[in-house]
């Protein structure tokens, strides 16, 4: 685990999901920040503009700056996954995904077959609902997924018990990532996470995540990949 850093720090990219804006990954972002890296907000419109003008504006960001990192909270995984695969020359060298459904989202079918509901998805809903590719990209992976089903997801009765209540873990297992942990959090709660942070930190300065103990989780996997 990284120390708290006092020199030049390394930028994350912070990508947010449905309904969100940049403050909402901010108690991340100061986590982070304790952990020796720069956290910084990249927004878009989820529901209006959807994830084709976010996926090109993320490509343009990651092109015009230095090299990062990025982590994605639920569909901001999905957007940040997407700019990487169809740019895969862009500087970045590592990115997490939080609670994510990479596989895409059992929750997002639901609200799609109900014509008064799906207007909730906004033009998000085609990534929501298929998801991501097996990840053969050059940047290294990582995958954070919540374990304290407490959500929406659950409400609907779209998920299961194994899930963070929004997203089932089954959606999380994307193909091709190189480490996949869970943390005892809810899909929410994941942003709030002090040891999702420390996972998050963890990956983007080795590759790999920290064992349960030391993430200060309980029961929960980590570090190998899928």
């Amino acid at each position: 685990m990284p120390p708290a850093a006092t020199g030049p720090r390394e930028r994350v990219l912070l990508v947010h999901g449905l309904w969100n804006s940049p403050w909402w990954l901010l108690p991340l972002a100061l986590r982070l920040r304790r952990l020796g890296f720069e956290g910084e907000g990249f927004g878009y419109p989820s529901i209006v503009g959807g994830p084709e003008p976010a996926i090109a504006n993320l490509v343009e960001r990651l092109r015009a700056g230095p090299p990062c990192h990025l982590a994605g909270h639920s569909l901001g995984g999905l957007v940040a996954l997407e700019a990487l695969r169809r740019a895969p020359d862009l500087p970045v060298r590592r990115v997490v995904c939080l609670g994510s459904p990479l596989c895409g989202s059992a929750i997002a079918r639901l609200l799609a077959a109900h014509r008064r509901l799906a207007w909730l998805l906004g033009r998000s809903a085609p990534l929501l609902l298929c998801g991501c590719q097996p990840w053969s990209g050059r940047a290294e992976l990582g995958v954070i997924a919540g374990e304290v089903p407490r959500g929406v997801g659950r409400l609907l009765a779209a998920v299961g018990t194994d899930s963070d209540g929004t997203v089932a873990l089954a959606e999380t297992r994307l193909p091709g990532a190189s480490a996949y942990c869970r943390v005892r959090a809810s899909h929410t709660g994941l942003v709030f996470s002090a040891e999702a942070a420390r996972q998050v930190a963890a990956f983007l300065h080795a590759g790999a995540f920290l064992p349960p103990a030391r993430a200060g989780g309980g029961a929960g996997e980590g570090g190998g990949p899928l």
